[in-house]
């Protein structure tokens, strides 16, 4: 065996290794950790169920679905079912909970807020939301539901926060679906942008951050942009890579003495970039990786947007990122942002990649919390099992960080409410600890939703180019 290979197995055998003392007592320390979040619910007969189905969803069941969790732990089927699928208990205060906890544990002042959509392939039309709609898990329009998810990336970690089922306007119309499925009355169709800064507005302020970032879906939308900018958010989407922009740090055409002196033409992205020169391409490392550092090279100009139709009627830093493939072929990502001109691309590189951490949150919380196994067709049973499991996944990025801890010793409970706003503390666990403490700013932790008119763009670009 080649001595790079054998390097190799060595390191992973060292990696795959368990203190025996971190898996030690885990049932109790989630006994401990669902205590705040059972307190939150109105009978007792409801918390028994509530721990056996996260009991269920951390187990090493192939599907856990209701069945299999009832049983795995000997019991009948259908009280768990009504639980999960009919009994109206509250799923938002639990999330309410959840946002507290990862704000009090990862938070600091540069943490990253992302928004990403994710579909959960379905046969048949009867399960709530369900319709022919972009399968991102699949890569094609295929029969699905669609869930709108805000993760939170900081101290070194990343969680699920919140969700949103996206209802379609098929769906929203349609009594008799709606009843079926128990779709309460007040739901209404909202847009999965709209969906976003919904829960934007309401687990943000729990949630320190200096940035939001999302996919090209939520990019794209010129709308979306502008209601981030009206918050005072400071954003960083990915956009496609036809999206038309107008470069505003590139000389005008030349003028022929008649008319309207003539503009820069849109160009898309895509080719904007492929025109750039190699001196433009800036290298900045990520990250420690396996290997070495993980780098990225990155380019920026500020630009005038049209997405959908729309002309942005304010200047935007364009930011693109190219990555070398293992053929040799370079993937290249595009950016839209309203972060002030000057702020370091190493900035932008650091909150592009968090930006993909939540690809990490959703397969862990996929494939370590049952959160694509769920067997329910209602409202109901839909936004339970998927508050169970986002609170099941936290559980398991607390259990992560206990185990990378050098000082693991005591088997505390991870993060139990120890230090929640106006509650009770959970056994054993005091409620007097102190809030915690958060790293320095970086540059631009300062949150800026301010917008830059195109009359003042070019000059400023100039100077800073």
């Amino acid at each position: 065996m080649e001595r790079r290979f054998a390097a190799r197995r060595d390191q992973l055998l060292a990696d795959a290794e368990v203190d025996p003392r971190i898996p030690r007592g885990v049932l109790a320390r989630l006994e401990r950790f669902l205590d705040p979040f059972i307190e939150l619910l109105q009978r007792s007969e409801q918390g028994g169920h509530a721990r056996t189905y996260a009991a269920g969803l951390l187990s090493d069941l192939e599907y856990k679905n209701v069945e299999s969790i009832a049983y795995l732990h000997d019991q009948e089927r259908e009280p768990l079912q009504q639980f999960i699928g009919q009994s109206p208990w509250d799923h938002r205060p639990w999330l309410a909970e959840l946002a507290r906890q990862v704000g009090r544990e990862l938070g600091e002042a540069g943490g990253v807020l992302v928004l990403d959509p994710s579909a959960f392939p379905k046969k048949g039309p009867e399960s709530v939301g369900v319709q022919r709609q972009w399968c991102g898990r699949l890569g094609k329009i295929d029969n699905c539901q669609v869930g709108v998810y805000l993760s939170y990336v900081g101290g070194g970690e990343h969680a699920l926060i919140d969700f949103r089922l996206y209802l379609p306007k098929e769906w929203a119309g349609d009594r008799k679906r709606r009843q079926k499925a128990g779709v309460p009355r007040e739901v209404r169709f909202r847009t999965r942008h709209e969906l976003a800064l919904e829960m934007l507005d309401e687990r943000g302020p729990l949630l320190p951050h200096a940035w939001v970032a999302g996919d090209d879906e939520m990019g794209r939308c010129s709308w979306f942009r502008q209601q981030l900018r009206s918050r005072g958010e400071c954003y960083l989407l990915a956009v496609p890579s036809n999206t038309a922009v107008r470069d505003l740090t590139a000389p005008d055409p030349p003028y022929g003495g008649h008319g309207r002196r003539p503009q820069v033409p849109f160009t898309g992205v895509g080719h904007w970039c492929a025109a750039l020169p190699e001196a433009a391409w800036e290298t900045v490392e990520v990250r420690d990786g396996e290997k070495g550092p993980v780098v990225v090279q990155a380019a920026w100009t500020l630009v005038q947007a049209r997405t959908e139709g729309r002309v942005s009627d304010v200047a935007e830093l364009l930011v693109a990122f190219r990555e070398r493939q293992g053929d040799g072929s370079w993937k290249h990502d595009y950016l839209l942002s309203n972060a002030p001109v000057g702020t370091p691309v190493a900035e932008f590189a650091r909150v592009f990649k968090a930006q993909h951490r939540v690809e990490e949150c959703l397969k862990r919380a996929k494939g370590e919390a049952g959160l694509a196994d769920y067997q329910v067709r209602t409202w109901e049973g839909w936004h339970h099992h998927q508050a169970l499991s986002l609170v099941a996944t936290w559980f398991l990025t607390q259990e992560t960080r206990r185990g990378k801890k050098a000082d693991a010793g005591a088997d505390g409970a991870a993060g139990a409410g120890a230090d929640r706003r106006g509650a009770k503390p959970g056994p054993g666990l005091s409620a007097a600890g102190a809030a915690a403490t958060h790293d320095e700013p970086p540059f631009g932790a300062e949150r800026s939703g301010a917008t830059l008119p195109l009359a003042a763009a070019q000059p400023l670009a100039a100077s800073t180019l």
